[in-house]
This record gives C-alpha cells, sequence and structure tokens, in this order.
C-alpha cells in the first residue's frame, strides 16, 4: 500500500503562485507514476499533470501547460506542483495520485490506484 498526503493548499489571489506538496508513505518502490488532479465544485475531476518516478518524464494538461510545473525529489518521497498566475478557474480540490504500471494513458484516473484526501486551492479575482 502507499499513502498519500497532500500540502500547500489555501486562499490565494489571482495571478499568484502557490506549491503544493504530496508527500508519499509506504512502499513507495512500487510507485511508477505520480500524477495530480483537481475537482471544481460541481464539475468532475480532471488530469492535471503527471511525472515518471524514475526518468522525471512529464505530462501536462493543455489547460494549465506554461502556468503549472511538476517535479519530483525521491529522496524525499515527495512530488510537488508548482503553479503560477493562478486564475480563479483553478479553484478546486488538487488530488496526488500514484500509479505502479497500470496501461492507461497518464490523464486517464484508472491507471492511479491510490488516491490522497486532497487540499482546497481557492483564487479570488
Amino acid at each position: 500500500q502507499v499513502q498519500l498526503v497532500e500540502s500547500g493548499g489555501g486562499l490565494v489571489q489571482a495571478g499568484d503562485s502557490l506549491t503544493l506538496s504530496c508527500a508519499a508513505s509506504g512502499r513507495t518502490a512500487i510507485i511508477d507514476v505520480m500524477g495530480w488532479f483537481r475537482q471544481a465544485p460541481g464539475k468532475e475531476r480532471e488530469f492535471v499533470a503527471a511525472i515518471s518516478w524514475s526518468g522525471g518524464s512529464t505530462n501536462y494538461a493543455d489547460s494549465v501547460k506554461g502556468r503549472v510545473t511538476i517535479s519530483r525529489d525521491n529522496a524525499k518521497n515527495t512530488v510537488y506542483l508548482q503553479m503560477n498566475r493562478l486564475k480563479p478557474e483553478d479553484t478546486a480540490v488538487y488530488y496526488c495520485a500514484a500509479d505502479r504500471s497500470r496501461s492507461y494513458s497518464f490523464s486517464s484516473q484508472r491507471k492511479y490506484e491510490y488516491w490522497g484526501q486532497g487540499t482546497q486551492v481557492t483564487v479570488s479575482s
């Protein structure tokens, strides 16, 4: 089992930056890909970004490309999501997820077996 704990959410103003963290514990050696998803009020959960745990290759949703950077620190078993130039439409609960080589695309929720509880990000205009 893998446990994921997100942190770093909060209330910010439009144009601000924010970095979310996701700390993994447990059987972290089985992790292949780590991803971030978000769910806005009244909307379905959507893919934000993903990173390969070993090679570091990344994948981003078109809606955040250029404003968001995903990175990882393997020594700390932590994945980060740096978000710049935040917009009110970025308001959502952000979830961290971990995959152990399921054969789905990076952006598919079905790829990820383990999920965190989420952290709220609110962007005021």
